[in-house]
C-alpha cells in the first residue's frame, strides 16, 4: 500500500549535492585513432572544461588538457567548438583557453600547451577570441576569430602552428571579409574551396544567414559568392560531400531541411521535404545536426519535439529512418560502421555514446549524470498540448510528481513549478532531468513549456514572438497552466514559475502581467529591456530588435513590456538567483528588481554568487541554488522539506 503524504514533502534519496556533484557537462566527441576524446566540465573545479581519453569499452583514460588551463572559447560570449584534433606528423590538440582566449597548441599525451595566437587582453577583458577549428592547410588551422578591438567584427582566419602568430598579429591571415558573425568554416576536401556561413545586425542566425563560397588561394583574402540564404532564410551547416557538392540545412520551405549546391552546375537541390527539422538555433559554433556519412548519404538528427536519426541519400533524397530508443540524438563522428553519438533518454539522461551502423546495437561511452537515482525517483514524460487564447497549437513536457510507495493526500492538488527556457530562441527536450526529478520525486510538480517562439515547431511557430516578447511567451505559459487547472492536474493555489536568462524575462512577466502564479524564481534574469540593450554583448545586442522593435525608435513599447516598470503589479513572492561575473545579463538587472521589491514591500530574496557568470558552474553554487529553490517553495506553499530555509525580506 503507498503511503499518502502531502506533495512535496515526500522523502526523496536525491540530493542537490547529487545533482550537482553527480552531473557531468558533456560536449563534443571525436574519435582519436583506438580511442574516444571526450569534452568534460568539471563542477567541482569551478566548471573547468576539459578533455578526456576513453576507450571504445567506456574505458576512462587520461585528462589531456590539465587545470589550470580550461578548454572553452567566448566567441559570441555563448561559445562551442573550443578545440580540435590536428592530425599529422605531430598529432596535436588545437584548443582555446577561457581566461586570456588564446588558442594552444599541446601534443597529445603531453601536458605543457604552446600559445598559438597573441595575449589581447585589456582590463582584464580578451579582445581576440577564437573557436571553431578545422584543419587547413598543412601547418595552419582554420577558425573564426572574433575582433572585439574596435567596432566588434569576425573573420575566418588561417593560423600558423609553428606558433610564429603568438608574437605578431600578422602572421594571423585573414581569409573572409568583413562581416558581423561568420561561423562554419569547411574547407573541401582537395583544399581548393572554402565555405562559411554569415549574418548581419539585426538579425539572428536563425532569422537570416548566407552561406558562401570562396576559392582558396595562397594569399589574401578571399573573394566569395552568395550560394544560398535571404533576409528570410536561415542556413546552417554546410559540409562537403566531395571536391564540387556541398550539403547545407536552409528553413526556405519554412523547415530547416537539408539541401545540396553543386559547384560545377550552380545547381541548388532540396533533398528532403518534410515538416521536420534537420537544425536548430545556433547559439553556439560549431553546433552540427548531420554527418557526412559517405558523398553518398548523410546521418541526419531529425524531429519535432524529439528528434530520430535518419540516414539521407544525397543522390536520391531517399531517407531510411535508424530505429534508436533516443529522445535526442546528435551525431559527432564516424569511424567505419560505428556513430559517436550524443545522445538522451528519459533512462539514461545525456550520454556519448556508440553506435553500430549496421546493427544498431548501442552502448554509452560516458554519462552526465554519473550515479542514476534509483528508477522509483524518476519520472514519465508527457507530450502536452493545449489551445493559446488565439485558438494556436502550445506545446510542453508534463511531468507529474511521481515515487514509488508514495501518493498524495486525498482530494489535495500537487503544486506544480513551470519551467521556461532560455533563448528564448531554444527548446525544452525530454531527457531524464536529475533537476526535474528532485522536485517530481519530492510530490512537486514540473511542466515545461515550448512557447511560440521556441524551436523544433517550424519557422512559422519560431516567428510567433516577433515583436512579442514578454506577450506571447507569457499567454502561452498561461494558457498551458489554465489548461492544466482546469483538467484538476495542477492546485491553482501552488503555482510556480522559474527560468533563467530569457527565461528569467518570461518569469518576471508573467509575474507581472498575468495572476495565475503564486510564486516565481528567477535566475540571471531580464528585467530591463533598455538596460539590456545597452548594456549586453555584441551578439544579442540587437536580438530585442525583432523580439520586441527597434531601439529607440520603439522605447514606448520597451519600457511598457518591462517588468521593472511595474513592479508595482507583482504580488506573490519572487526569489532571484545571480551571477556576480556575468556580461550577457548583468547583475543590475537582478539588483533593480529587489530594490523595487523592497520598496513595495514583496517577500522576495536576493542571491548573488560570487565568481559566476551567465549559468551557474560551480557545483557548490548549483547545489545552492537548487537548495534555496526547493527551500523557497516550501515556505510559500506551506509544505515540510529537507533543506535549510531561506531568507525572506
Amino acid at each position: 500500500m503507498p503511503m499518502h503524504l502531502p506533495f512535496g514533502s515526500w522523502p526523496s534519496t536525491i540530493t542537490a549535492q547529487d545533482v550537482a556533484a553527480g552531473t557531468k557537462p558533456l560536449g563534443g566527441a571525436c574519435f582519436y585513432k583506438d580511442q574516444i576524446i571526450i569534452q568534460e566540465g568539471r563542477p567541482a573545479e569551478g566548471g573547468r572544461i576539459t578533455l578526456v581519453e576513453y576507450g571504445t569499452d567506456g574505458q576512462r583514460g587520461q585528462e589531456l588538457i590539465r587545470a589550470p588551463f580550461n578548454v572553452r572559447s567566448r566567441v559570441h560570449e555563448y561559445g562551442g567548438s573550443s578545440w580540435k584534433i590536428i592530425e599529422s606528423q605531430n598529432d596535436v590538440i588545437i584548443f582555446a583557453n577561457f581566461t586570456d582566449q588564446r588558442v594552444y597548441s599541446v601534443n597529445i599525451g603531453e601536458h605543457e600547451p604552446t600559445p598559438l595566437t597573441p595575449e589581447s587582453t585589456v582590463d582584464g577583458d580578451p579582445q581576440l577570441r577564437f573557436a571553431e577549428f578545422i584543419q587547413g592547410p598543412e601547418g595552419s588551422v582554420l577558425a573564426i576569430m572574433e575582433d572585439l578591438r574596435d567596432e566588434p567584427v569576425r573573420h575566418i582566419v588561417q593560423i600558423p602552428l609553428d606558433g610564429s602568430a603568438a608574437v605578431d598579429l600578422a602572421n594571423i591571415r585573414i581569409l573572409s571579409e568583413p562581416a558581423r558573425f561568420v561561423a562554419a568554416p569547411r574547407l573541401s576536401p582537395n583544399g581548393q574551396k572554402l565555405s562559411w556561413i554569415s549574418w548581419e545586425h539585426p538579425n539572428m542566425p536563425w532569422d537570416s544567414a548566407y552561406l558562401h563560397l570562396a576559392e582558396f588561394t595562397e594569399t589574401g583574402m578571399l573573394k566569395s559568392k552568395v550560394i544560398a540564404g535571404g533576409e528570410e532564410e536561415s542556413v546552417m551547416q554546410p559540409e562537403w560531400l566531395d571536391d564540387d557538392r556541398l550539403a547545407f540545412i536552409s528553413d526556405a520551405s519554412g523547415w530547416w531541411n537539408p539541401y545540396v549546391y553543386q559547384n560545377e552546375s550552380s545547381r541548388t537541390t532540396r533533398l528532403v521535404d518534410r515538416p521536420a527539422e534537420f537544425a536548430g538555433p545556433l547559439w553556439q559554433v560549431g553546433t552540427t545536426w548531420y554527418l557526412v556519412e559517405n558523398p553518398h548519404t548523410l546521418l541526419c538528427s531529425y524531429g519535432r519535439g524529439t528528434t530520430s536519426l535518419a540516414r539521407v541519400h544525397s543522390d536520391t533524397g531517399g531517407i531510411d529512418d535508424l530505429d534508436l530508443p533516443f529522445t535526442r540524438i546528435r551525431p559527432m563522428g564516424i569511424k567505419v560502421d560505428w556513430l559517436l553519438a550524443g545522445t538522451s533518454s528519459m533512462t539514461h539522461g545525456e550520454q556519448i555514446s556508440l553506435i553500430n551502423l549496421e546493427t544498431l546495437e548501442h552502448r554509452a561511452i560516458a554519462s552526465s549524470i554519473q550515479d542514476l537515482p534509483h528508477p522509483s525517483m524518476l519520472p514519465s514524460v508527457e507530450e502536452f498540448e493545449c489551445k493559446n487564447l488565439a485558438g494556436q497549437s502550445v506545446h510542453a513536457l508534463l511531468y507529474r510528481p511521481a515515487q514509488e510507495g508514495y501518493e498524495g493526500i486525498t482530494d489535495e492538488l500537487p503544486p506544480f513549478v513551470t519551467f521556461v527556457h532560455g533563448g528564448p530562441t531554444s527548446q525544452a527536450s525530454a531527457t531524464l532531468n536529475a533537476a526535474v526529478a528532485y522536485y517530481t520525486s519530492r510530490g512537486i510538480g514540473v511542466v515545461d513549456v515550448n512557447y511560440g517562439g521556441s524551436t523544433g515547431y517550424g519557422r512559422e511557430y519560431r516567428n510567433r514572438l516577433r515583436g512579442a516578447w514578454g506577450v506571447v511567451d507569457v499567454s502561452d505559459t498561461v494558457a498551458v497552466i489554465n489548461a492544466l487547472i482546469g483538467q484538476k492536474i495542477a492546485d491553482p493555489a501552488r503555482i510556480g514559475i522559474e527560468g533563467g536568462s530569457a527565461g528569467g524575462w518570461t518569469v518576471l512577466c508573467a509575474l507581472t502581467f498575468s495572476d495565475v502564479f503564486t510564486a516565481g524564481i528567477s535566475r540571471y534574469g531580464v528585467s530591463d529591456l533598455v538596460g539590456l540593450v545597452q548594456d549586453t554583448h555584441d551578439f544579442e545586442s540587437q536580438y530585442m530588435f525583432s523580439l520586441v522593435g527597434p531601439y529607440p525608435e520603439a522605447a514606448d513599447l520597451y519600457e511598457k513590456r518591462a517588468p521593472i516598470n511595474h513592479v508595482s503589479k507583482i504580488s506573490c513572492p519572487v526569489l532571484l538567483l545571480q551571477g556576480d561575473e556575468d556580461k550577457v545579463v548583468p547583475p543590475a538587472q537582478s539588483q533593480v528588481v529587489a530594490d523595487a521589491l523592497a520598496e513595495r514591500g514583496i517577500t522576495h530574496a536576493y542571491i548573488l554568487f560570487e565568481g559566476e557568470q551567465h549559468g551557474f558552474r560551480k557545483s557548490e553554487n548549483i547545489v545552492r541554488a537548487l537548495e534555496s529553490s526547493l527551500a523557497f517553495y516550501a515556505q510559500i506553499f506551506n509544505f515540510e522539506t529537507d533543506v535549510p530555509a531561506i531568507e525572506l525580506s
